[in-house]
């Protein structure tokens, strides 16, 4: 099953109330539309496929945590999972150029396209990237990786006509592009902290399945 999203960009006023009171500022679900589980594991260690050290992972919701969404939170019940929350400065001091721990666990898959290979995906299982690699036709039901061996090398490449599949470690940058699906939450997280300050402003998140 597929994992969604959810949560809000928090503000804690600089000059209204207490200064411990939070205040949910945007949903979301109004600003972040993707499924990306690339991000999702860099930034929180969810679906952490390309094996990112998360930057916020398994925090549990704020303890401080605006009513919206606390009570949007307590509607997913039992579907919600993996809460968690990161302020704006801690992302204003990302080295978006870090790369994985580990190399990602998918194999790249590159289609030649007018001489250049670009990139097409990134499955679980392939079929025809198995063909060429010369491994049995159908997925192993042994330990995590399906095609029940994974001993090569950071690079490795496989040739079959227009596809170009290949073993790649991943940088941040790769994950959440700048100009990607995240800008507009940096956006306005950006916008929030210019008035109210860096510290007082963070995304918090939880997952459902």
């Amino acid at each position: 099953m597929g994992a969604d999203i959810h949560g809000f960009i928090e503000c804690r006023s600089r000059w209204a109330g207490p200064r411990d009171t939070w205040s949910a500022a945007v949903d979301l679900n109004l600003v972040y539309l993707g499924r990306d589980y690339d991000a999702f594991g860099c930034l929180f260690g969810v679906r952490n496929y390309a094996g990112f050290a998360p930057l916020a992972a398994e925090r549990g919701l704020p303890e401080l945590i605006s009513d919206a969404a606390r009570a949007d939170f307590d509607e997913w019940a039992s579907d919600a999972h993996s809460p968690s929350w990161i302020g704006w400065s801690e992302v204003k001091r990302v080295d978006w150029d870090e790369p994985a721990e580990t190399v990602d666990r998918r194999i790249h898959e590159y289609e030649e396209v007018n001489g250049t290979w670009v990139l097409v995906g990134k499955a679980g299982w392939s079929a025809r990237f198995a063909r060429a690699a010369g491994l049995p036709a159908g997925p192993s039901t042994a330990g995590d990786d399906p095609y029940g061996r994974r001993d090569w090398p950071e690079g490795a490449e496989w040739r079959d006509g227009d596809r170009l599949y290949r073993l790649e470690r991943m940088t941040r940058r790769e994950a959440v592009p700048p100009e990607g699906e995240w800008k507009p939450v940096w956006s306005v997280m950006e916008a929030l902290g210019a008035v109210h300050g860096d510290e007082n402003v963070r995304l918090t998140v939880w997952f459902d399945n």
